[in-house]
């Protein structure tokens, strides 16, 4: 008898290279258990990023419930909860979490396991998205993208190349960026062409020839 069922779609790869990224150490190793990367630790970086989150968070009258999609070791989060009613911080690898949930502790902070390419996300006012979208591939962008549209803001924070470039050339979701095609995200262009109310950057950060700029842009939806 033929099986005329449907072929299971396979699963997106991020989940499996964000987790051996971890496991081999890929961002670097600074002794503890989950390292994120430089770009979540140097302080050229961290710091002038934290002083703008903050900025924005104080802003309001009442604290807001942000969602960070895509925490990783939390060095960049933890210091941002007590400027908001609740700090929901989402992750696909689910040791990290459960490490994370373990270490830093909030009655306004909550860790959530999820792949936010496939999974609802959770409601909110501001999803802040900082260097994770840079590493997924533009189907994978383009089904978060589309979940979006839930929050009243949007904070997202890539790396991108000096000067003018093609934006959102495709690659395999994983370790690497576009910076090595010479490319970076632009979700107003195509092929994503988010649609928002306002957009405003709050950060740009130069790294130096070559090496392209990380820039934090809000998005009014």
């Amino acid at each position: 008898m033929t099986n005329l069922s449907k072929p299971k779609k396979k699963p997106w790869p991020t989940k499996k290279a964000m987790e051996q990224i971890y496991t081999m150490k890929l961002w670097g190793d600074d002794g503890t258990a989950f390292y994120s990367g430089d770009g979540s630790h140097h302080a050229n970086l961290v710091d002038p990023y934290i002083a703008c989150l903050r900025t924005f968070l104080d802003a309001f009258e009442e604290p807001i419930v942000l969602c960070d999609l895509g925490c990783g070791d939390f060095n960049i989060g933890k210091k941002l909860v007590e400027h908001t009613k609740e700090y929901v911080a989402v992750d696909i690898v689910s040791e990290l979490i459960a490490y994370n949930s373990s270490e830093f502790k909030s009655e306004n902070l909550r860790f959530r396991c999820l792949d936010i390419a496939v999974d609802d996300l959770p409601p909110g006012d501001c999803a802040v998205l900082r260097q994770v979208l840079q590493h997924l591939s533009n189907a994978e962008i383009q089904r978060v993208i589309s979940k979006l549209s839930q929050f009243k803001y949007v904070i997202l924070t890539e790396h991108i190349p000096n000067g003018e470039f093609i934006p959102n050339k495709d690659i395999i979701s994983g370790q690497g960026i576009r910076l090595k095609k010479q490319s970076g995200l632009s979700l107003l262009q195509a092929p994503f062409l988010f649609q928002v109310k306002k957009e405003q950057e709050l950060l740009a950060v130069n790294l130096g020839s070559g090496k392209g700029i990380v820039v934090t842009t809000l998005y009014t939806i």
